[in-house]
């Protein structure tokens, strides 16, 4: 069963616009009568039927909904994009079918990409959640400024670390977690955080932590980073 995706979804009828409605009914052939699967997003898994498959304004009546709550514990990458931009989209789809919660990308000082357009990384998310069959669609935020972000007091309840090259940067990822917890995990570009940007992080409450014995370019890591969170948490 394929899971499609709408955003704003109420009542116990809706309509999609004409590009959706388009896919649905001249792409997937869908007739009316047959049964889809929608999620809105934020957790809830709709069962409709089509009411109406005109390809520009497919209509839909919801016959179930079920509500999944999010996990006890939440994954947020920090990370410098990288200035190859399908190394990002690989990344977003990797992360969002293994699950994480949120990433906002760092302006860093050896930073690769000083501008990002998110409408690309949000339609491959999208689109991996959709593939994963997943109800909870993760948060992507705009670049940011390094310093700002770290020093910022809304992490002062999560778990937060930071992973760099370096062979004497202590115990792995995975050992200094605690499960059912808020992570943040801060990644740097292929050249790698600034010595004063280590600094700044450990000053903030950061821990530095090996992601394991190999250098890893920045994707990777991103995306191990986060499929250790999730083995931690079974």
């Amino acid at each position: 069963m394929q899971l499609f995706y709408e955003e704003e979804i109420n009542g116990d009828e809706f309509t999609l616009d004409t590009q959706e409605s388009n896919h649905l009914g001249k792409v997937l052939r869908k007739n009316i009568g047959d049964t889809v699967m929608f999620t809105n997003g934020k957790g809830s898994l709709f069962t409709c039927h089509i009411e109406d498959n005109n390809p520009k304004k497919c209509r839909l009546k919801i016959v179930e909904q079920i509500f999944t709550p999010m996990d006890k514990f939440h994954i947020h990458l920090a990370i410098a994009p990288t200035k190859n931009m399908d190394r990002m989209e690989w990344m977003i789809e990797k992360i969002t079918e293994v699950g994480f919660n949120e990433i906002t990308f760092l302006k860093t000082a050896h930073i690769e990409r000083p501008r990002l357009k998110l409408d690309r990384l949000e339609k491959k998310l999208i689109s991996a959640c959709k593939q994963s069959f997943k109800t909870w669609l993760p948060v992507i935020n705009p670049i940011v400024d390094y310093d700002k972000f770290i020093a910022d007091s809304a992490f002062q309840t999560h778990e937060r670390f930071i992973a760099y090259v370096d062979q004497d940067n202590g115990d792995h990822l995975i050992n200094q977690t605690t499960p059912n917890q808020s992570y943040l995990v801060l990644i740097g570009p292929e050249g790698d955080f600034s010595p004063k940007e280590i600094s700044s992080a450990i000053d903030n409450g950061f821990k530095p932590c090996s992601l394991g014995k190999h250098r890893l370019r920045t994707e990777t890591a991103g995306f191990v980073a986060v499929h250790t969170l999730n083995l931690l948490n079974g």
